[in-house]
């Protein structure tokens, strides 16, 4: 398990303090996939680079399998960082070394011998599906076959936890797909835990377990991922899930109700029968659905009528209905 206890990263310039991260705490239980999510500069990176102290907490502790890491000395943390891998959007592979060297590369820092070590190597590039580029150089793979050879990279030492910095962002949709897919497996296969750092919620829904959404430095809120996808309470979170119903929300002026439907309820009529009963009219601002671990899931923002008797029976409507609702202030 790793664990994060009131954590916290200030940068110090010449003339001012820099809060990348404030109080940060989190568990991450081991054989999850756990999510990070956030907007460009909420600390993502700072704090997946706290985790195996690549970054310095100025404040906090982190704990890695119940040892608390931040006061370890450098050949202590040498050996425990073995067991935790990392993979980042850039791939980061040595240009000079082939794909199966660039795999036995950590294999050999480790002091493993060259026959073992391409063993090994041999045997991660046939999960990841490379096999037959063993002998190929960076510059001969695309952006997926480039994090497929960094993925297998990161497992040579068997690490029990994999750190993914925004590992799918340079990739288009179908190699992100792909790559997902391929860590759910070594999750699944391997026991791997994995921690997935990402500012696209696609990612998360796709595969995470788990989501913690971060904000102004800070975990705006933490849970299951059907759980903040269904009901997000940060602005930040309802920003990330539904980033597209500003556009809709900006243009209608008058009152809007969010609504979320789930389960069963995501495939009722349930709109068509308020306005039937009501007899009023709504307008759709903005809609979704989505299926997460083989349930639907969907968001819809509507906007009320200028009415105010007409809205006041569609709210009175919606009390006894089994949908979940809030009125978007």
């Amino acid at each position: 398990m790793i664990e994060l206890r009131h954590v916290g990263k200030t940068y110090k310039t010449a003339d001012s303090e820099i809060v990348a991260l404030e109080d940060i705490s989190i568990s991450i239980q081991d054989g999850e996939i756990y999510g990070i999510i956030g907007l460009s500069g909420a600390g993502k990176s700072t704090l997946v680079r706290c985790i195996n102290l690549l970054e310095r907490p100025t404040a906090g502790q982190v704990f890695v399998d119940g040892n608390e890491i931040t006061g370890m000395d450098r050949r202590k943390l040498l050996r425990l960082r073995r067991s935790i891998g990392m993979i980042f959007q850039n791939f980061n592979l040595l240009e000079q070394r082939s794909v199966l060297r660039n795999v036995t590369f950590p294999l050999e820092v480790s002091g493993v011998k060259g026959q073992e070590a391409g063993r090994r190597a041999m045997e991660l590039l046939e999960l990841v599906g490379l096999s037959d580029r063993a002998g190929f150089y960076p510059a001969q793979l695309s952006g997926g076959q480039k994090q497929r050879v960094a993925i297998a990279r990161a497992l040579a030492t068997n690490p029990r936890y994999l750190l993914c910095d925004e590992a799918t962002s340079a990739l288009d949709p179908n190699t992100t797909r792909s790559i997902l897919e391929l860590l759910k497996k070594i999750n699944q296969s391997l026991g791997v835990t994995i921690i997935l750092i990402t500012h696209e919620m696609r990612v998360i829904e796709q595969i995470c377990d788990r989501v913690a959404v971060l904000g102004q430095s800070r975990i705006a809120e933490e849970g299951r991922v059907s759980e903040v996808l269904i009901n997000p309470r940060s602005d930040i979170a309802k920003e990330l899930i539904l980033p597209e119903k500003k556009k809709g929300c900006e243009i209608y002026g008058g009152r809007r109700v969010r609504l979320t439907f789930h389960s069963a309820y995501s495939r009722e009529p349930l709109i068509s029968r308020m306005v039937l009963d009501c007899q009023a009219p709504v307008n759709i601002l903005y809609a979704d659905t989505k299926e997460l671990g083989g349930e639907m899931y969907g968001h819809m923002i509507i906007g009320l009528p200028a009415e105010e008797h007409e809205a006041d029976r569609i709210l009175a409507w919606l009390k006894k209905s089994p949908v979940e609702w809030c009125e978007e202030v």
